[in-house]
This record gives C-alpha cells, sequence and structure tokens, in this order.
C-alpha cells in the first residue's frame, strides 16, 4: 500500500513538473505561479519540481544558488498556497520565526530550525510581531492581551521567582504542590502558564523530590487515604488509576 502511495506521489509530482515549460537549455530555477513554496529546477532544458523546506517560501530575485527565506522577507502576491504543515506546539512550522503558544505571553518567540525550537526574549518593552518576525513596541490592542498573568479558576497563578532544579538551574516547567489536596499539584509551562495535574490513585506529591511519591513519604500527607479502602486493595491488586478528587483537605 505504501509502495503504491509513493508511486501515486511521484506521478503527481511528476506530471506538475511535465506542465512547467523550461525557456531554455541552461540551468535556472523558477518559481511556481499558485504556491509560494514550490519552485522547478530547470537543467538541459526538463524541469524538476522542488519544495522549499516546510516554513520557507521560495523568491526568484535572491542571487544565492537556495533561494528559500523567510516569509517575512518575501513577497508572495497572488502565491497563497503553501505545502501542508508538519510541526509541533512551539514550531506551527519545521522553519521560521513563531510566537509563544500563549498568547498572554507576547515577549516570547521561538526561531525554529527543523523542528527544533531555540526560546527567544525581546527587550524589556517590546514584544514579538509574528508577521514581521522581529520585536516591535506593542500597539493598543496588544497591551489589551500581552502581559496579562494567566490565572487557574481556583486562584494559582505562577510565580515569579524561579525554582531551582536538582542542578541548581532554574527549572523550564516547575511544579508547584496544591495548598490543599495532596493528590494535586501545578505544572508551570515555561515558567508562565499554569496547568493543574494528579498523582496517580495512592500516591501524593512530594514537593521536595517534585515528584509523586508514597503518602508516608511527605509529612502533613501521610492519612491522606486512610478513609478510602479502595486504595488500600489497590495496593494490594497492583493497579494503578489516574487521580480521583474528593480527599479530605492536606494538613498544614
Amino acid at each position: 500500500m505504501a509502495k503504491c502511495l509513493l508511486l501515486v506521489a511521484s506521478l503527481v509530482a511528476a506530471s506538475c513538473a511535465a506542465d512547467f515549460r523550461c525557456p531554455d537549455k541552461k540551468y535556472a530555477q523558477y518559481e511556481d505561479e499558485r504556491q509560494c513554496d514550490k519552485y522547478y529546477e530547470c537543467e538541459d532544458g526538463v524541469a524538476t519540481e522542488k519544495l522549499c523546506p516546510d516554513g520557507l517560501v521560495f523568491d526568484v530575485t535572491i542571487r544565492k544558488l537556495n533561494k528559500c527565506d523567510l516569509p517575512f522577507t518575501i513577497d508572495c502576491g497572488d502565491r497563497t498556497e503553501l505545502q501542508p504543515a508538519r510541526g509541533n506546539e512551539k514550531c506551527p512550522r519545521r522553519n521560521g520565526y513563531f510566537a509563544h503558544p500563549d498568547e498572554s505571553v507576547c515577549n516570547i518567540y521561538y526561531n525554529c530550525i527543523d523542528g527544533d525550537p531555540i526560546e527567544s526574549h525581546c527587550s524589556s518593552g517590546l514584544i514579538f510581531d509574528e508577521y514581521n518576525g522581529v520585536c516591535a513596541w506593542p500597539k493598543a490592542e496588544d497591551k489589551a492581551t500581552c502581559g496579562k498573568k494567566a490565572i487557574l479558576q481556583d486562584g494559582f497563578s505562577c510565580p515569579k521567582e524561579e525554582q531551582l532544579d536538582a542542578n541548581g538551574r532554574a527549572a523550564d516547567h516547575p511544579k508547584y504542590a496544591h495548598p490543599e489536596d495532596c493528590q494535586k499539584f501545578y505544572v508551570c509551562l515555561n515558567g508562565e502558564t499554569p496547568r493543574e495535574q494528579g498523582c496517580s490513585l495512592g500516591e501524593v506529591y512530594n514537593e521536595e523530590k517534585q515528584l509523586c511519591d508514597d503518602p508516608e513519604n511527605v509529612p502533613g500527607c501521610e492519612d491522606w487515604y486512610k478513609d478510602r479502602p479502595e486504595v488500600a486493595n489497590l495496593k494490594k491488586g497492583g493497579n494503578n488509576e489516574q487521580f480521583v478528587s474528593g480527599s479530605p483537605k492536606r494538613k498544614n
């Protein structure tokens, strides 16, 4: 089946290239009339269809042999079509500069190279302008959303102070114990965006170790499951269910 699909794709590409006629037999590259990241390489009068790396587009005016560059440096005009994106959360396309996925975080952006994000920060007071690919002064409409601190429904927001890991370095995604529920904890994505998480049934969060642990190893949470007979049965049976809320409050 895979061979059949590959054959079909090859035939389609060959058909598209066959539709393009090279003006002469010297080596040259030509843009596609509809797709901005597609171009044709002509050699000895034969056209070969090519694609720029995902996230880059083709500009025939570039004097270098590699004529693929970032979209904000090139005017595609009516060539609005692009290849399907093959990115991830931080890199919507595999190459380019992209804003932070949390719209309230406006001063952090990612330089993506073949799908690997490199985090960068704008200078104080500036925000990232994804359309132009630069840090710029915020406009009035940007100020309405940028920099607003994300707060969960229970009132938790990520502390400003950095949390250090076991090696003394700032944690990328710091974790914090829930003040009332031993089974729950918070994760601050990139230190900015809070998410509530929970340990498996029978475990509680150990803030000192930064992981889920047995209740007897966490002061104040030793008796967390004492009125939960299903937890005792769970340990005997070795099953590992996900967390269930409704337990008593954490002891301070």
